[in-house]
């Protein structure tokens, strides 16, 4: 049992980017479903924070994301 203080808290993002997908165990390549611009609802201990130049940002697998917002 994990106290509350460290259960995964959702958080808030704007999509600036997006791969070509993801290749499932059969080879077929599956195309992200988020688009640029979107909100979405990620799992606050997903992703993975880069800086790149001056500017910091979390890259994010799509499993991690839990819905769009609007």
């Amino acid at each position: 049992v994990l106290p509350d203080s460290a259960k995964e808290k959702p958080q808030v993002g704007q999509v600036m980017a997006v791969g070509p997908g993801t290749v499932n165990d059969q080879g077929i390549t599956v195309p992200m479903v988020v688009k640029v611009g979107q909100k979405v609802l990620y799992k606050k201990w997903g992703g993975n924070e880069v800086k790149v130049g001056m500017e910091e940002w979390l890259l994010i697998e799509q499993k991690d994301v839990m819905a769009t917002v609007n």
